[in-house]
């Protein structure tokens, strides 16, 4: 029997958030198990954690429809998982550097601060301005950004205020014509403690959409 933990990230409320469910297991499941797990979770993510090293694991995310490249929610669910509710089984201190492996996007690392919280550092994988840009991008979007870039998983829709980002209204059926590239809205904020707002979309994946608002600080 394995044990299942459902996290909310980007929140100190239940039932807020960005849901995910975290499983550690000793060694990967079969690809079809996995997946039928997503399935029956039908979370935005399922993220699966097997040991590699002291502090170091491999991790796949799924989505109900598929494997999927990156999941940044589910990286912090699963860091929370590990200091707060494995610590002892698998020797993880407050103050340790988890690394975790991936297929795709290469080591990422988490460590938790003395509030508590957790910080995240992944790859760089900056986006570039783009002028060839797809219609489905304009007509999903129900106003149209101030500019578009793209990285090797996402476009991303600039827009000017917080205001723009929250209101922005997504038809998913036409952004799913842009698979394998996933959707990010984003703009900078004003407010004093955090740098931007964004909202992700990628009904191509199996999250047709993505209504939790993302306010970020990068330090």
């Amino acid at each position: 029997m394995k044990t299942q933990w459902i996290v909310d990230a980007f929140t100190s409320e239940m039932f807020k958030g960005n849901s995910a469910a975290i499983m550690l297991v000793d060694e990967f499941p079969s690809d079809q198990w996995m997946q039928n797990v997503a399935i029956e979770n039908n979370l935005s993510e399922t993220a699966y954690l097997t040991p590699i090293a002291a502090n170091h694991y491999y991790i796949r995310w799924f989505s109900p429809l598929t494997e999927i490249d990156f999941c940044g929610h589910a990286t912090l669910a699963s860091a929370y998982v590990l200091y707060n509710h494995l610590a002892m089984e698998q020797g993880v201190s407050a103050t340790d550097t988890i690394r975790f492996s991936t297929n795709e996007v290469g080591d990422l690392t988490v460590r938790q601060l003395e509030t508590g919280r957790i910080e995240m550092s992944f790859p760089n994988q900056n986006p570039a301005p783009i002028t060839d840009i797809p219609r489905a991008l304009l007509e999903g979007l129900s106003h149209a950004p101030t500019c578009i870039l793209r990285n090797e998983q996402a476009y991303f829709a600039v827009y000017e205020s917080e205001e723009d980002v929250i209101g922005i209204e997504a038809d998913s059926s036409v952004l799913a014509q842009l698979a394998p590239y996933d959707i990010v809205v984003t703009a900078p904020s004003a407010h004093p403690q955090r740098d931007f707002v964004s909202r992700y979309f990628w009904p191509a994946s199996g999250d047709e959409t993505s209504e939790d608002l993302q306010k970020v600080c990068i330090a």
